[in-house]
């Protein structure tokens, strides 16, 4: 199957969501240049996501193959044990709003500005599950995104890549055209405020979280068990 790109995602900037964000208490004498910012990134943002349904070809120990595509990861192959078709993807805060944030020069404005891309991000990370849920009818969900975890490291990202059709880019080892997310040799994303993954129906609670013992995590969705991951995955 093609991939499918939703290049029409919404983008709805609520400023004192942003201000408490920030810690910028009102009437604070920066709030008029935070506003100012705040309407330039409304009127450039154009969040973006690609994704593909795939379907499980193959399994073993410790990979899984998905369209012909192999990923090795113990902590994804269980989960995807009863399943048949999943949904490979990545979405972006868009590189409008990106180009639009390295043009600020100011060290606190261009914090303010990653933060706006961070909510841009989020929204488009809901929209796109919503679109999911509603097209597919799908039920209770989980994702896992390479780098999240040591069982499922970074460098996963060039078979994730491949899955959904990127092109070999002189500058980096994917770009994808359609949303215009490019991967580096180092395996990061640009725009930086960029997630791919796997997302996939499940039974369980399932978070990538429960398996990261990072302390400090300001995304953090799940409390770390240290004892999930031998217990339920197999590892030692």
């Amino acid at each position: 199957m093609d991939t499918i790109v939703l290049d029409q995602l919404p983008f709805r900037l609520d400023f004192d969501d942003l201000r408490r964000a920030l810690r910028l208490r009102p009437g604070n004498s920066l709030e008029t240049d935070l506003r100012r910012l705040a309407e330039e990134a409304q009127a450039v943002a154009r969040p973006k996501a690609l994704y593909k349904i795939v379907y499980v070809d193959s399994r073993d120990e410790s990979q899984v193959t998905l369209d012909g595509v192999t990923f090795k990861s113990k902590v994804l192959r269980a989960n995807l044990e009863e399943v048949h078709r999943v949904f490979a993807y990545v979405v972006t805060c868009g590189t409008e709003l990106d180009e639009w944030a390295r043009s600020i020069e100011d060290m606190l404005h261009s914090f303010w500005a990653d933060a706006i891309k961070e909510m841009a991000l989020r929204q488009a990370q809901a929209a796109l599950l919503t679109h999911l849920k509603t097209t597919y009818r799908l039920g209770k969900t989980s994702a896992m995104n390479p780098g999240s975890l040591a069982d499922w490291p970074i460098q996963q990202q060039r078979p994730l890549f491949r899955l959904l059709g990127s092109v070999e880019q002189t500058d980096g080892i994917g770009f994808l055209p359609a949303i215009g997310v490019r991967l580096t040799d180092s395996f990061l994303m640009i725009p930086n405020k960029t997630i791919s993954g796997i997302r996939f129906p499940t039974e369980s609670n399932f978070e990538s979280c429960l398996l990261c013992p990072r302390e400090t995590c300001p995304t953090r969705r799940a409390p770390y068990d240290p004892h999930l991951l031998e217990e339920q995955y197999g590892h030692d």
